[in-house]
């Protein structure tokens, strides 16, 4: 048996110290009845429930960060048989992408069998940041930067504001690199505001995920979520 903070925190869904928080709160049932108990212990076998949401305590939940690398599909299958995301994690569980990266943009990408979490992660309101890095042609002026941050038009609809910055301009490529961070999740939406500035993206790479970072994952490379990344996760669904 184990502290019943300890296993809240254990299944992801925050930390320990929140957990308990929410335990004297009486926002926390096991097997039906609200514990206020700090030192209240748990067996595997008990259902326990946090702000009416049922832990499963008999889940094996797994989290990985992924450095998707190019020509990789961001999903478990692929009726065209091309090598997924799903095919580079080495697990027995049945995990499956949050969210979606394309055919040829690289970069972090979570998997997981933790179906709550990747279901409030992928909903429009979870605003969740996303740090991207973009190669195009030709040079973003000032007045381009501008327009993408304030928003632009694409697919009918105004784009949220971002924070956009010229990392760096290459007069022999009239290459540009612009740095973005967006909260939203529309369909190829980096590619599409770069379209309506009437600049090509040549490469397109996602390094960052929320509070999530690429540090020293190569393309193509994987690390287990900690339990505290996990709970700030959490933390950012329920805001």
């Amino acid at each position: 048996m184990e502290r019943l903070q300890k296993v809240i925190a254990n299944l992801g869904y925050t930390s320990r110290r929140k957990a308990e928080e929410l335990i004297i709160a009486g926002k926390v049932k096991v097997n039906g009845e609200i514990v206020k108990e700090l030192g209240a212990k748990v067996k595997s076998t008990d259902t326990i429930e946090v702000e009416d949401v049922i832990l499963d305590n008999n889940k094996n939940y797994e989290y990985y960060l992924l450095n998707k690398p190019r020509e990789v599909i961001s999903s478990v299958s692929d009726e065209h048989k091309r090598k997924t995301v799903v095919d580079l994690i080495n697990t027995k569980e049945r995990i499956y992408p949050i969210g979606r990266l394309d055919y040829d943009t690289t970069g972090a990408i979570i998997l997981t069998n933790d179906g709550y979490l990747a279901n409030k992660l992928m909903h429009p309101s979870s605003n969740i940041s996303k740090k991207y890095v973009a190669k195009v042609n030709g040079l973003v002026t000032g007045y381009e930067i501008k327009q993408l941050r304030s928003g632009v038009i694409i697919d009918g609809k105004k784009t949220a504001k971002a924070k956009v910055n010229l990392k760096k301009y290459d007069k022999k490529t009239d290459k540009s690199l612009v740095e973005l961070v967006i909260h939203e999740g529309r369909n190829h939406q980096v590619k599409k505001m770069f379209e309506a500035i009437n600049h090509e993206v040549i490469k397109l790479k996602r390094e960052e995920y929320a509070n999530l970072k690429l540090t020293n994952l190569k393309p193509g490379e994987y690390r287990h979520l900690t339990n505290k990344e996990v709970a700030i996760l959490y933390s950012l669904i329920k805001k």
